[in-house]
């Protein structure tokens, strides 16, 4: 195996001494535009990774772990957020949190971050599931644990939640309340919830033989803004869907916003389940039913995970968990037509 690039190959390569590479990769300026520019193409071309925890003392661990996120502003990953500080805290670890807007550029630069400042580990939902930028944390060894999402690149440990058990029991409940009419707010098809919420929505319309139609299947992407603008286009629908299924919180609270903009009413002229509990769920009229996961078990899990591959490294087999989803059925539903 080639050794990984150090500082004194860039300085090679950029034609300029070491001291000159250690001020511009510690940003402490008085180096020309045109050398920074040299040394910065040089650290591209290696793929060179400062190491802060190196610089500072040599150490096996930095007790701090990162935990990188898809969108902040979800209501879910706060509350698994919540779940990894517990289990966290009681280990004395620490934790830096990114969110990266669904960018796997953006993911990238971070996950080099992490790795410059030393990171025993990571948690990720990551925006890309292909996993090709998370080769850096594998090649440095760092341990990862997935949630939410797969990663194809190489095998890491996961925590998942059964979303195809989730969203086939929303629409069964849907459908035995006598809807057939069922559109579902999909996400993105390229992520783990995206694809199997919607293997669940078709597996329990082919179980109770209900026509699928390509008129209710709708795409979003996780987005509140997307959630809303979907909504509009099965309202302008010249045979409307009698229930919606949506396949995540924020994309519900975008078509909650949509139905009451086009006096659409909920619980009475279409019925609703979303996928995640979200607060609003029971203050509004109806309440929402939803498809609730439990959060803080997921953060809480997900370092227990990294917590072992951490002390264990490559002396464990991987591991998957699927925590079971609960169907909580509030206001928001009303009988359909035709009950079975």
């Amino acid at each position: 195996m080639p050794s990984k690039p150090n500082i004194q190959d860039v300085a090679k390569l950029a034609n300029v001494s070491i001291a000159t590479v250690s001020r511009v990769i510690n940003n402490q300026g008085g180096v020309h535009r045109a050398t920074e520019e040299r040394i910065q193409k040089a650290i591209d071309e290696l793929g060179y990774i400062r190491n802060a925890a190196a610089r500072t003392i040599k150490r096996k661990e930095t007790n701090t772990i990162g935990v990188i996120v898809p969108d902040i502003k979800n209501p879910f990953f706060p509350l698994v957020m919540a779940g990894i500080e517990q289990r966290a805290r009681e280990k004395h670890y620490f934790t830096m949190l990114s969110s990266t807007n669904e960018s796997p550029i953006i993911e990238e630069k971070i996950v080099k971050n992490f790795i410059e400042r030393g990171v025993d580990g990571v948690i990720i939902t990551t925006a890309n599931e292909n996993g090709d930028h998370l080769k850096l944390l594998h090649d440095q060894k760092i341990p990862i644990v997935a949630v939410d999402r797969n990663i194809k690149r190489f095998e890491v440990d996961t925590v998942l939640v059964d979303n195809v058990k989730g969203s086939y029991q929303a629409v069964q409940h849907l459908i035995l309340q006598g809807h057939e009419k069922i559109a579902i707010i999909c996400g993105p098809q390229n992520t783990t919830p995206g694809h199997e919420r919607f293997l669940g929505y078709k597996k329990a319309l082919e179980n109770y033989n209900i026509l699928f139609d390509e008129r209710y299947v709708i795409q979003g992407d996780f987005g509140e803004q997307s959630g809303y603008q979907v909504t509009h286009e099965l309202y302008s629908l010249e045979d409307k869907p009698t229930a919606i299924f949506s396949s995540n919180n924020l994309m519900s609270i975008g078509c909650m916003k949509a139905l009451n903009d086009l006096n659409w009413e909920l619980g009475t002229e279409v019925s609703f389940i979303g996928f995640d509990d979200i607060d609003i769920a029971t203050f509004l009229k109806p309440k929402l039913s939803v498809v609730s996961r439990p959060m803080n078990a997921i953060g809480e899990v997900a370092f227990q995970l990294l917590y072992d591959r951490i002390c264990f490294k490559e002396s464990l087999q991987k591991r998957e968990y699927l925590l079971s989803p609960e169907l909580i059925i509030r206001g928001s539903c009303r009988l359909g037509k035709k009950t079975f």
